[in-house]
């Protein structure tokens, strides 16, 4: 068995094995997962796709006379005002309805590429901060922070997305044509971070990422973490489980591994890059991450009648462009970018090969057992 530090000092002293996972779900073809750990020291895993549950902290500074910003709009797209007197949190789906292609993901691609954002904010006024209304033109140089946090990124696995009703349904699984004639999916199968680490034995707070070109941390479990779905014979949960919640200094980042996008009736989400290093520990480590696409299974789910189960398939039908569902050929297409995670993890595997990124051992590991509650309520 390996230890963190043994391997860090690998990484330092350049003489570290560093492979994408790809590369060792390859390798696994002609070498057993015990010679793999004795070979393998990190392997880079990476996903580049839509994460609706993204944003961003920012601090504008004080204004003289000082405003208590109860009210806050960038670019026209109100965001919250629910925090100290100049601090908001723009999500990633925050939207005016009246132009609803534009918001708070596009405004965070923005500021990254240091384009001028519109502030205007209004309060009530008060002894200690007497003005009711501000406009200002803000950059990413401007402002004193820019935090990317992310509570809910890196699904592990996803359900695939299809129609059977006879009328186009628009989700956030991209439109989705009628009586099947095709399917969506979201997940870089093999290459993605938690289908390496199915059970987090590795990436827990404090875990040291690639996160949209720069390096970010992992903070805790995201929510809707759930870790007891059912899982298939190589261990995989094989629909939505585990997510991660992320943090980063968005003023380094760059717009190649992070987007604003709108998907048609449906809204505005963030496209964020992720990457995470697996320190090959040991055997059963190496076991999990000579997984392979036609091991991962996922469950295809017919968005257009109340979420019904279809059947399940695997990454490797899905990325051939067809799957079958009950009888049906259905063609498929991917919402993420298999070529942006392929980038991150290569980028990932320089950065470390180079000693310009060490591991970071967990400082308190994911949560075991753990479920889903269900919101009742009325319209």
């Amino acid at each position: 068995m390996k230890t963190y530090a043994e391997i860090n000092e690998k990484i330092k002293k350049g003489t570290a094995v560093v492979l994408t996972a790809e590369e060792v779900s390859e390798m696994a073809k002609t070498l057993s997962p015990k010679e793999i750990a004795e070979k393998v020291d990190v392997v880079t895993t990476a996903t580049f796709g839509a994460m609706c549950s993204s944003g961003a902290f920012l601090n504008f500074g004080h204004a003289n006379p000082p405003i208590r910003m109860e009210r806050i709009e960038l670019n026209g797209v109100r965001v919250s005002g629910g925090l100290a007197a100049v601090d908001t949190y723009v999500g990633a789906t925050d939207c005016n309805p009246s132009s609803p292609a534009y918001g708070g993901a596009h405004i965070i691609e923005d500021l990254v590429n240091g384009k001028e954002i519109a502030l205007e904010a209004w309060g009530k006024g008060t002894d200690c901060y007497p003005r009711k209304h501000i406009k200002a033109i803000i950059t990413k140089d401007s402002i004193n922070e820019a935090i990317l946090y992310n509570p809910r990124n890196a699904y592990q696995n996803y359900n695939v997305a299809t129609n059977t009703t006879d009328q186009i349904k628009y989700t956030y699984m991209g439109t989705l044509l009628p009586k099947m004639r095709n399917a969506s999916y979201s997940s870089a199968g093999e290459l993605s971070p938690l289908l390496n680490d199915p059970e987090c034995r590795t990436i827990g707070l404090g875990t040291h990422i690639f996160l949209c070109g720069t390096e970010g941390y992992v903070t805790w479990n995201g929510t809707q973490f759930h870790s007891t779905k059912a899982v298939n014979e190589y261990g995989i949960p094989t629909s939505n489980a585990r997510t991660i919640a992320v943090i980063g200094d968005l003023k380094n980042m760059t717009t190649k591994y992070l987007r604003g996008a709108y998907i048609e009736k449906y809204g505005v989400t963030l496209y964020v890059g992720i990457g995470i290093p697996i320190p090959v520990l040991d055997e059963d480590m190496a076991r999990r991450l000579s997984i392979r696409n036609d091991q991962i299974e996922t469950t295809v789910v017919d968005y257009g009648n109340g979420n019904q189960p279809l059947g399940k398939t695997n990454y490797a039908a899905l990325q051939s462009g067809t799957i079958e569902i009950n009888g049906h050929k259905v063609r498929t297409a991917p919402l993420s970018s298999l070529a942006k995670a392929r980038e991150i993890a290569a980028i990932l595997k320089s950065w470390i090969r180079k000693g310009d990124f060490l591991l970071s051992e967990p400082v308190r590991p994911m949560p075991v057992h753990t479920s889903l509650k269900a919101l009742t309520g009325e319209d």
